[in-house]
This record gives structure tokens, C-alpha cells and sequence, in this order.
């Protein structure tokens, strides 16, 4: 029997210890530490790798603190679209939604999808009508929406551009003495220094390995854009014979280096460890094109690996029954 892990993340990029208070910090470590414990009870109770990960980026997906689910960023037109997906180590099953606008748990849309259908992607109105149709939790856009998000939003309209979702949280609160309020910038952030997604990647007893990835997109995008997230092999991929890949950062570029894939090949090609291989994509492919976030990944060994090429990156793991690790900066 195998030592089950679980390894979660929250978005990567320049989050440094002046930009989050000390009640922030606080936030951010009980919420990865119960969404971890939550996940890690089903893998120490002989549950799948699949279940635990469904379950970590279902309880993300709810935390308001993260981009996907409630918390998602908006769009130009001030809407609400999100994408996930999710694969199985052991059979290479794979399930995925993209541009999803009355699901509550895109994650929970993009397992059905895998169990429930011919498909591996299913997009737009043609995944919200599949969602209804099996019975998954539906709710009104309005469910998506958050006083900061919006604040957010409005104040990078103004500035006509697009945002990853920590940075255009940092452009628009600074912490005061009396709590978080809307202000002006101290100086202009760069638009590519944060990035919102979130994943969960995990070993389970008997050998399987599973990823997970879920995300409410770039603040101010174009309506009908889709990101690395729903994409197999670009913000998601599992193999029991090399390892199960979660993704965060700048999404286009990850889709152009099939990033997640690339970390599996690698090790399936040129036997590349775990550790070798992720270093080599992070650190060196991905920046090679301007690409900036990280991965998490797991192999059917245990190995454990999170890499990333910005200051931070929200994370954590547990193994077997341990208490469980949280960290935000490098």
C-alpha cells in the first residue's frame, strides 16, 4: 500500500510579505490548511485520487479567496465565465468545461463530463445545458460575485487593460489599519506578476495518481477566452506510468508548451525525476517565452514536487496521515 499524498495550490506570482497583512496571511493558511485536511481524510479512508482532488478543488472553487467558483474574476462584459478540468492516472480518462456560466462547481461539471459523456471538453451554453441536465448544483451568475472582485474589475476597466488575478487584487487594496479598502496603487503593477488559478494533484493507496484544475479566467478578458485550465496537457495531465500535473500563471504561454504534458514526457522520454523535470520546465522552457506561474506535481513513487518561477505561490500538501504544510512565498 502506498503512502497517500495530496498537494493543493491557490495561484503564483509576486506575492511578497509587505503586500499581505498579517490577517491575510492567516486567512490564506487556515483556509489551504482545511481545504488539505479535508482532501487528505479522504485519501488516509482508502478513497481515490480522483475523489481527493475533486474534493480539494471543490472546497477552492468555494473559498471566495480564490479565483474560481465563487471569488471568480469578471469579464469585459462584467460576466462571470469559468473553466476546469480533471484527469484519471490510472486510465487516462480526462473530463473538462470551458466558459461555464451557471455552475457552481465547474470542477464537479468537469468529472461528469469525464463520466458521463462521450467527451473529454465540452464548452459554453453546451456544458451549462449538460450540467442541468445531469442535476449538478446550478446557480444564478450572481453567486460568482464578490465586493472585491468588482471593485477589482471597475478599476481595471478604467485603465482599459487585463489583469491575472493577484495582481489586479494588489492594484486595487492596499491593507490599512482599519481593514481592506479600495486606494490607489502606490505604483503601477505589472499585469503579468500574478496569476489565479487553482489545482490539486494526489496519490491515493493503491498507486493512482489524479490532477485537478479549476479557474474563473483573467480579469477583464475577452468574453469566450480560454485559458491552459480545461485543456488537457496544457493546465492539467495525469499518468500513473509518470505523474499528475497542476498549473498556475500566464495560461497562453502553458498552452503553447503543453507545459503539464511536458513535464510527463520528460520523465517518459528521457528519464527525467520528477524534481529534473519540473525544474526544467518552470525554470527554464516556460520563461523562455515569457511564461511565469508553477506547477505542482505527484508521482506514483510520492514524490512531491512544487515549482515555480515568481516570488510565491499560494500551496500546500499533506502526506498520509501528517498535519499538513502551507506556504505563500518561496
Amino acid at each position: 500500500m502506498n503512502t497517500p499524498v495530496i498537494a493543493i495550490h491557490g495561484g503564483a506570482g509576486t506575492i511578497t510579505r509587505s503586500a499581505l497583512s498579517a490577517a491575510d496571511e492567516a486567512n490564506y493558511h487556515r483556509e489551504l490548511k482545511a481545504i488539505l485536511t479535508s482532501a487528505q481524510a479522504v485519501l488516509t479512508a482508502g478513497g481515490s485520487a480522483l475523489d481527493a482532488v475533486t474534493e480539494a478543488v471543490r472546497l477552492l472553487e468555494d473559498c471566495p479567496l480564490f479565483n474560481a467558483g465563487k471569488g471568480a474574476v469578471y469579464t469585459r462584459a462584467g460576466t462571470h465565465e469559468l473553466d476546469a478540468a480533471i484527469m484519471d492516472g490510472a486510465t487516462l480518462k480526462a473530463g473538462a468545461v470551458a466558459n461555464v456560466t451557471c455552475v457552481r462547481n465547474p470542477v464537479i461539471a468537469a468529472r461528469t463530463v469525464m463520466e458521463k459523456s462521450a467527451h473529454v471538453l465540452l464548452a459554453g451554453c453546451g456544458a451549462d445545458a449538460f450540467a442541468r441536465q445531469q442535476g449538478l448544483d446550478i446557480v444564478d451568475p450572481t453567486y460568482y460575485q464578490t465586493e472585491a472582485r468588482h471593485q477589482q474589475w471597475l478599476r481595471v476597466r478604467e485603465q482599459s487593460g487585463m489583469m491575472l488575478d493577484h495582481d489586479a487584487a494588489s492594484f486595487t487594496f492596499r491593507e490599512s489599519a482599519h481593514g481592506t479598502t479600495p486606494v490607489d496603487p502606490i505604483e503601477p503593477i505589472d499585469p503579468d506578476n500574478k496569476f489565479g488559478t487553482v489545482g490539486a494533484v494526489a496519490l491515493d493507496m493503491h498507486g493512482n495518481v489524479a490532477a485537478a484544475t479549476s479557474t474563473g479566467g483573467i480579469t477583464n478578458k475577452q468574453v469566450g477566452r480560454v485559458g491552459d485550465t480545461p485543456l488537457i496537457g496544457a493546465g492539467c495531465y495525469a499518468a500513473n506510468a509518470t505523474a499528475a500535473v497542476s498549473a498556475t500563471g500566464t495560461g497562453e504561454v502553458f498552452m503553447r508548451t503543453v507545459a503539464a504534458y511536458d513535464v510527463a514526457a520528460r520523465m517518459a522520454y528521457a528519464g527525467a525525476t520528477l524534481q529534473e523535470a519540473m525544474e526544467q520546465v518552470v525554470m527554464e522552457v516556460l520563461p523562455a517565452y515569457e511564461g511565469r506561474g508553477g506547477l505542482i506535481a505527484v508521482d506514483a513513487d510520492g514524490n512531491l514536487a512544487l515549482t515555480f518561477n515568481t516570488e510565491g505561490m499560494y500551496r500546500g500538501y499533506a502526506r498520509g496521515g501528517d498535519t499538513p504544510v502551507t506556504a505563500i512565498y518561496k
